[in-house]
């Protein structure tokens, strides 16, 4: 590198100079080589930096032919999309971040693979069409990592999803401040079905300050919370929405009685099919004083609600602010997922979420034992009371 040549010729020329000035004292001399040394240290430091705000991206990747890639940032720190022509399977591009970010490379198939680059990296991609799932990607320690622990998981065959996980938190734990550790936290905890918040909040606490303020992992943070606010056994926030003739519906609606709300949408064909679930509900509960049944809807078109509602027959009440996933109802018992339904109490415990049918006409039965037990109950102190007058 030229400024490392220019250090060398430096201290070159002050040795050079220090030599023929025999008449210089031994303290001067020894002081004048303390500050050289102090001096030499920040110029090293500075001349062995990245010099370049700009990413080489280079590589090979056999078997692809003649094909176009897209490049695009992971989250809004690299919020633009840049495309790789490849020629004979081989690539060459320049690309400007403004700081450390995590991309995505996607292919024509759809398939994608994660990579990290930060100003003066120099990154070389090496794989196979035939196996996308197992490039390897050099230039700096995070695309390193990464690929060090795709090998070891390739090592073992096809692992259990209960291996996957141990793996992935053993790296995460012992990797604080590698980006290659937040792809892993998202890819084996975050897009479960039904993560587990706690272990992932446990996964996040060792991480260093610097990945933990990124977009992502603030994010899920903020996501963590409002689960927990919204977790089985807390007390739900109040709501209120307007149902198809306007008239405002609030949990005060269904006073002393045990509300299932469910949350669908018109444009939801998985929602629409579980409409068939609730209606077998409404028909089994509908005498049932102590239970009440709320339809919820995401819909943002009000014609298309109503439409909906008449199509898939649905009797009991439905309510819909037409604010889609912006709706605080929704962001109070943090729905992620169509169709989802949460259980109060008649003093607005959560009860249960996410409930199938089976699970929801258990909750129900154990609800009317619990209400015959109290009944029981009230006979047996009221006898007693008879018997002592």
């Amino acid at each position: 590198m030229p400024g490392i040549e220019i250090c060398r010729a430096f201290f070159f020329i002050h040795t050079k100079k220090n030599y023929f000035r025999s008449n210089v004292s031994e303290e001067e001399s020894r002081m004048k080589n303390i500050y050289l040394a102090y001096f030499l240290i920040i110029m090293l430091s500075a001349c062995g930096g990245k010099s370049s705000d700009t990413v080489s991206l280079s590589g090979e990747i056999k078997g692809l032919g003649n094909d176009t890639l897209y490049i695009y940032g992971a989250d809004e720190m690299y919020d633009r999309m840049d495309t790789l022509p490849i020629e004979n399977g081989k690539f060459s591009k320049t690309l400007s971040p403004d700081t450390l970010v995590a991309a995505w490379l996607l292919f024509s198939d759809g398939s994608r693979y994660p990579f990290f680059m930060d100003k003066g990296d120099k990154i070389h991609i090496k794989g196979s069409a035939a196996e996308l799932n197992s490039m390897e990607i050099t230039g700096n320690p995070h695309n390193e990592e990464l690929t060090a622990f795709r090998k070891e998981l390739k090592g073992l065959g096809k692992p259990s999803e209960k291996v996957l996980e141990e793996k992935a938190g053993k790296f995460i734990n012992e990797h604080h401040s590698s980006l290659a550790s937040i792809y892993l936290l998202d890819k084996y905890f975050a897009q479960k079905e039904k993560p587990d918040y706690t272990l992932i909040k446990q996964l996040t606490e060792h991480m260093t300050g610097e990945l933990k303020d990124r977009p992502y992992i603030d994010g899920l943070l903020d996501r963590i919370q409002e689960e927990e606010k919204a977790a089985t056994g807390k007390t739900a926030a109040y709501f209120r929405l307007p149902n198809a003739e306007g008239k405002q519906i609030t949990r005060s609606n269904f006073k002393d009685q045990y509300l299932l709300i469910h949350f669908w949408a018109s444009w939801d064909t998985v929602s629409r099919d579980s409409n068939a679930v609730y209606r077998r509900i409404y028909r089994k509960e509908q005498k049932n004083k102590k239970f009440a049944l709320l339809g919820i809807s995401l819909d943002l078109n009000k014609d298309n609600w109503k439409k909906a509602i008449e199509t898939d027959t649905l009797k009991w009440e439905q309510a819909c602010d037409l604010s889609g996933w912006e709706s605080g109802v929704v962001k109070q018992l943090a729905i992620r997922t169509l169709p989802a339904n949460v259980l109060l109490s008649p003093s607005g415990r959560i009860e249960g979420k996410d409930l199938s049918e089976a699970a929801i006409e258990k909750k129900l039965k154990d609800i009317e034992e619990q209400e015959k037990k109290e009944k029981e109950k009230k006979r047996e102190i009221e006898n007693e009371r008879k018997k002592k007058r």
